[in-house]
């Protein structure tokens, strides 16, 4: 994937500045707010790195949870046509609706690389 970055399970999205001739990023999927930059790759991968580090130790220090995503399960609201469509088709393999999703989500995204 373009622009992302990963270290220890964090993904961090990645931007460039033109006016300060900065790259930055910010860790994703959390509700803590962790940001970092350097003005070259490797200085950036330290950041991101020593970011990660630091947001974990804290948690440690304070008793913290640090927060784990992608836990497996999703709620995702679509069309009930397409709802009652995705049933039977999954029913028609003789899948579950959760297996049917995804094996369909699965599919796409060896499609899109």
């Amino acid at each position: 994937m373009k622009n992302i970055m990963e270290y220890k399970g964090y993904y961090a999205k990645i931007e460039y500045s033109s006016e300060d001739n900065t790259f930055f990023g910010s860790i994703i999927e959390i509700d803590d707010s962790i940001t970092f930059e350097g003005n070259s790759v490797t200085e950036l991968k330290n950041a991101f790195q020593e970011a990660v580090d630091d947001y974990l130790a804290m948690c440690q220090r304070i008793g913290k949870e640090p927060q784990k995503f992608y836990k497996g399960s999703f709620n995702v609201r679509i069309d009930p046509e397409i709802h009652r469509q995705a049933i039977l088709l999954a029913k028609s393999k003789k899948m579950s609706l959760n297996k049917f999703v995804e094996q369909a989500i699965s599919d796409r995204i060896k499609t899109s690389k």
